[in-house]
């Protein structure tokens, strides 16, 4: 999925082509692309017709003139111009053109001739079909976006007065004068409002998710159980919130459960699965709050741990027999405990340095690391060799402190191709904070290393090097830089090199 800056980035390409004489209709140029395309178009164009000599001949042109009166021309002599653009108008700063841009979207998508060849429509991926509410469901993420514009809280007004079917759709918009009692013949259907309100709560813009669920929870569609699965499905947190106060709001009211608790648990989001575990309790369920104690996800971990005590039970127990019971010891089970034990249970957390699964041996180094507990350097420099990754970044974690103190030829030797990439990232992190000559060393040696990562942060460091400040500090000998430089430059092209003058010339 393209970001909003790669958006952008199209939509200003495509002015670019306009004025350059690209006979493409923006419509088509743009097609797939988000609100920013749009947005950014408009300002290009804007922004290119300032210059003295500029065409605005087209009307695409025109329509995004800085002469307001040349856009109202535009307005005016354009039979079906791109929705996104008249959009936008809609937000115009000036008067006359915001108004002509109102009546002539409202004709836009109510009244606009259905034909499979019409470039406009095709841009807003309209079907064979007169339904007004698929152009309405394109608009809306333009419109969010202008929402936040000086004139630009309008279009959003209607686009929720529309779904609300308070009034026509958009056949006021261009005929202030039609009789109120004529609208209801104009409105979306109820059908028509429960598709878009779908298609708006399916769309992938976050935006576009959090308008359709704060327009369907302000009219109360949805139950207790309707509204747990739509915050379990989705997938932004703030969307998922919504949904999930809603439900915890039903079920307060006493309404069914409907399997909404159920529901909440199941959700990836752990604000989601946080209130599921919450709600255990209002639903006679508490009994059920050990089986949350080693989720991965700290805020529901420490739900669970209330919901328990709330009930008389201790969470310290209930962990200490998941560390040293028969069953399996997972990694989250160990953080959990670190999060409650005291400082009597640091040889039980050592203990797990030797634990067989690589993830619990992550865990309880990180548990070490963040009660302050002391391990041996030997044992860390071992860890840095560990098949877990999440092992060898803790160890590497550990030891960041003392890295000046750490030998570097040690450190360097583990940068070798012959290991595991967590292993040579580990030892690169030492290496970088030890800083010096060492560093210097690794980072030109890790340029080609497989791993991407890594060889994307040696090259960081090495366009970043200061080299004549690590030969006036004698750090390295005038031959060895030289050939580093060398090998650097190889690699990078000596544009990319931090470099004054050169000293080896």
């Amino acid at each position: 999925m393209w970001s909003a800056a790669e958006h952008a980035a199209r939509g200003r390409s495509a002015a670019g082509g306009l004025m350059r004489g690209d006979t493409v209709p923006v419509a088509g140029r743009l097609l797939g692309n988000g609100p920013e395309a749009w947005i950014a178009f408009d300002a290009e164009m804007r922004r290119l017709q300032r210059f003295p000599g500029a065409p605005v001949t087209r009307l695409e042109a025109r329509l995004c003139h800085p002469d307001g009166r040349i856009r109202a021309a535009a307005l005016a002599a354009w039979r079906n111009p791109p929705a996104q653009l008249v959009l936008i108008r809609c937000a115009d700063r000036v008067p006359q053109v915001r108004e002509r841009a109102r009546r002539v979207l409202g004709r836009v998508v109510a009244h606009h001739p259905v034909r499979t060849r019409d470039r406009a429509l095709r841009a807003l991926n309209r079907p064979v079909a007169d339904d007004p509410s698929l152009v309405l469901t394109a608009l809306t993420p333009l419109a969010l976006r202008l929402g936040g514009r000086a004139h630009g809280a309008w279009a959003v007004e209607q686009l929720e007065a529309a779904l609300a079917g308070r009034y026509s759709l958009l056949a006021a918009w261009w005929r202030p004068g039609l009789p109120s009692t004529t609208w209801s013949r104009n409105s979306l259907t109820v059908r028509q409002r429960d598709d878009m309100l779908e298609r708006l709560a399916g769309s992938a813009d976050r935006p576009t998710r959090r308008f359709a669920a704060r327009v369907a929870l302000a009219g109360g569609r949805y139950g207790a159980g309707e509204l747990a699965r739509r915050a379990a499905a989705e997938r932004d947190t703030a969307t998922g919130r919504m949904w999930t106060d809603a439900a915890l709001a039903a079920l307060a009211a006493g309404g069914p459960d409907e399997g909404a608790v159920d529901a909440l648990l199941g959700s990836r989001l752990p604000a989601v699965r946080a209130a599921g575990v919450t709600a255990l309790r209002r639903a006679g369920r508490a009994a059920e709050a050990d089986r949350y104690l080693a989720d991965p996800a700290g805020s529901v971990r420490a739900c669970a741990r209330w919901l328990l005590r709330q009930g008389g039970g201790d969470p310290y127990e209930h962990y200490l027999a998941l560390l040293t019971g028969p069953g399996r010891v997972g990694r989250y089970a160990v953080t959990g405990f670190a999060e409650v034990a005291g400082p009597q249970d640091t040889p039980l957390l050592r203990g797990l340095l030797e634990h067989p699964e690589g993830p619990v041996r992550g865990a309880a180094l990180a548990a070490l690391r963040r009660r302050g507990a002391r391990v041996e350097t030997p044992v860390l420099l071992a860890l840095l060799e560990d098949p877990s990754a999440s092992t060898a970044r803790e160890a590497a974690l550990h030891l960041l402190p003392a890295a000046e103190r750490l030998d570097p030829a040690v450190l360097a030797a583990l940068t070798g191709p012959q290991w595991r990439p967590h292993t040579r990232r580990a030892a690169f992190r030492l290496l970088h904070g030890r800083g010096g000559s060492a560093e210097l060393r690794a980072s030109v040696a890790l340029l080609t290393d497989p791993d991407p990562g890594t060889r994307r942060r040696a090259r960081e460091r090495v366009a970043a090097w200061n080299w004549l400040s690590t030969l006036d500090e004698g750090e390295a000998q005038r031959a060895e830089l030289g050939g580093l430089l060398a090998r650097a430059a190889e690699q990078l092209g000596s544009h990319e090199l931090r470099l004054y003058r050169s000293p080896w010339a």
